[in-house]
């Protein structure tokens, strides 16, 4: 019998963080920051690094999008579908933890 993982559904009060097998690290030799995971290298771009610096375990994902409209200067209701998209998408590839 084939064991299944269930997908877990983002909410607002989720409050994610990277898998713990998973670091963000700077490459001083490419200038650019990379998300390490075990035989993956991610280069996310800028809006990227800024969700994910902000998924520490202790912020909600509704006070990430705050964060980030405030950062931004932008509506909430206008960032918010891709913020969850993205953390969403991050957590089925097993690199963000809801």
């Amino acid at each position: 019998m084939e064991a299944r993982r269930q997908r877990v559904i983002l909410s607002g009060e989720a409050r994610p963080r990277l898998k713990r097998y998973v670091r963000l690290q700077y490459d001083p030799v490419r200038g650019a920051w990379a998300l390490l995971s075990p035989e993956r290298v991610f280069w996310p771009d800028e809006v990227s690094l800024d969700i994910l610096r902000l998924c520490d375990g202790q912020r909600t994902v509704s006070q990430i999008v705050d964060e980030l409209a405030g950062q931004y200067d932008a509506a909430r209701e206008d960032i918010a579908p891709d913020v969850e998209q993205f953390l969403q998408e991050w957590s089925d590839r097993f690199l963000v933890t809801l």
